[in-house]
């Protein structure tokens, strides 16, 4: 019968999943806030999360962040030309971000004794 073989337009495309990435800023001036990134950030594209770590025991800002912007060559641009810029003073590292070790992870489950 006609039509028994057509292939809908949706099973003949299937996009691959690009890895999302995270960008990270290091060595940045201890005044920099969440504004500042977005901001400076926002020019590479659309900011979809900003995150200005604490530390845990003095509450005061580590000189890192973490910034996701709305698409990946956005941020492979942004890396490009944000790497040892200075910036707020000084000489910021912006680079992908490594994949944390989670709770998974041996060498790192508190719950793991034989280590």
């Amino acid at each position: 019968m006609i039509g028994d073989n057509f292939t809908s337009p949706k099973q003949l495309f299937v996009p691959s999943k690009i890895k999302e990435m995270t960008i990270f800023i290091g060595n940045l001036s201890w005044e920099t806030e969440v504004e500042d990134l977005e901001q400076l950030f926002s020019n590479y594209g659309v900011v979809k999360k900003c995150y200005l770590p604490l530390d845990r025991e003095t509450g005061r800002k580590r000189g890192i962040a973490f910034v996701d912007l709305n698409d990946h060559n956005s941020e492979k641009k942004a890396i490009d030309d944000l790497q040892d810029v200075e910036w707020m003073g000084r000489e910021i590292r912006v680079n992908e971000a490594e994949k944390r070790k989670g709770p998974n992870n041996k060498k790192h489950n508190k719950f793991n004794r034989n280590n």
